[in-house]
């Protein structure tokens, strides 16, 4: 059953590199935002593609949507450190059954 508990490990790892990179792809999208970049530009276009649909539920769902500033990176942001910290590490001590 050892490879039971190696193959929860790697998900694990894996899904912590994924949450990890899309952190940084949130960060980018705020500093794009920021700067006023071309819509048309390749990578911008790129950044509001993966990121809009994470983000734009998450200011629907937010009471106070017209501050000024989009806060809704910083939530989504929080979450998924939430997601690394409690579903990661809860994967890999649930491979420890495993093994």
């Amino acid at each position: 059953m050892f490879v039971m508990g190696n193959l929860i490990v790697a998900l694990a790892k894996i899904i912590d590199l994924v949450l990890g990179l899309y952190v940084w792809v949130i960060i980018f999208r705020a500093v794009i935002s920021w700067v006023n970049a071309d819509p048309y530009n390749p990578i911008v276009n790129f950044l509001y593609r993966v990121t809009e649909p994470v983000l734009a539920p998450v200011r629907r769902w937010m009471p106070f949507g017209n501050m000024g500033i989009d806060v809704s990176p910083i939530i989504v942001i929080l979450v998924i450190y939430f997601l690394q910290f409690f579903l990661v590490k809860t994967m890999i001590q649930a491979a420890v059954y495993f093994n």
